[in-house]
């Protein structure tokens, strides 16, 4: 069902944040810095995928998400829903549902056999795809998802996600150049202000997480020597 109530976008991401912290999927750790994808460290970690076990708050960060996507991009937008392997499979099925759209997927690579694509399930020629995932950092994993769509001459101009980092500007301008638009419902700013709020960790660790987010690349040069 499509929702029909519309939060703020602030009170979208304060209790986005909120959710969040409920659930233990935000991990703070300054004495053990955690080891991102890329190799290099960092003193917060996110798991979205921890949403798929909580069926209330997985259910209205969905709504969140659809109103958002809605809101911002437009009501008949698109055609299709496509969710990038693995993360955002779940998230681009709940969306699709509450918009009544098919939904596909994105395979990271080919599968090395059958038809050897990328795409699972039906996408045709010029649909205008809205691609789901859980989460962005800086973008470029978007970019490889948005090409397979585009491969199979179908349109996509949007991606929407739970959470964005928000801490690195080039982000919305490296997928902008893409000819992409970012949609999303909280950032690393709002979960360490109500973090804040709740006292969810100590003053001195907050503080730490807080010096990462305002300069993420000198926080991390200065931990790789």
């Amino acid at each position: 069902m499509i929702p029909t109530s519309y939060p703020t976008r602030e009170e979208i991401a304060r209790l986005t944040a909120r959710m969040l912290l409920e659930i233990g999927a935000v991990n703070f750790n300054t004495e053990e810095p955690y080891t991102l994808a890329s190799g290099l460290p960092s003193p917060s970690y996110i798991d979205c995928r921890k949403l798929i076990s909580y069926p209330r708050i997985r259910s209205t960060l969905m709504d969140f998400l659809t109103v958002t996507i809605m809101r911002e991009a437009g009501f008949e937008a698109f055609d299709n829903i496509a969710g990038g392997e693995t993360a955002g499979i779940p998230f681009a099925a709940m969306v699709a549902e509450r918009m009544a759209l098919p939904m596909t997927y994105v395979r990271k690579k080919p599968k090395g056999y059958g038809r050897n694509a990328r795409i699972e399930g039906e996408m045709t020629e010029g649909q205008r795809v809205l691609l789901v995932e859980d989460l962005t950092t800086d973008g470029g994993s978007k970019l490889s998802f948005v090409d397979a769509i585009r491969d199979t001459g179908a349109d996509c101009a949007h991606t929407a996600v739970i959470f964005y980092y928000g801490i690195f500007p080039q982000t919305e301008k490296t997928l902008g150049d893409h000819g992409v638009s970012l949609h999303y419902l909280c950032t690393w700013w709002d979960v360490l202000a109500e973090a804040k709020e709740q006292g969810a960790f100590s003053e001195e660790t907050l503080a730490e997480v807080e010096s990462f987010l305002r300069a993420p690349r000198e926080w991390q040069k200065a931990r790789m020597n």
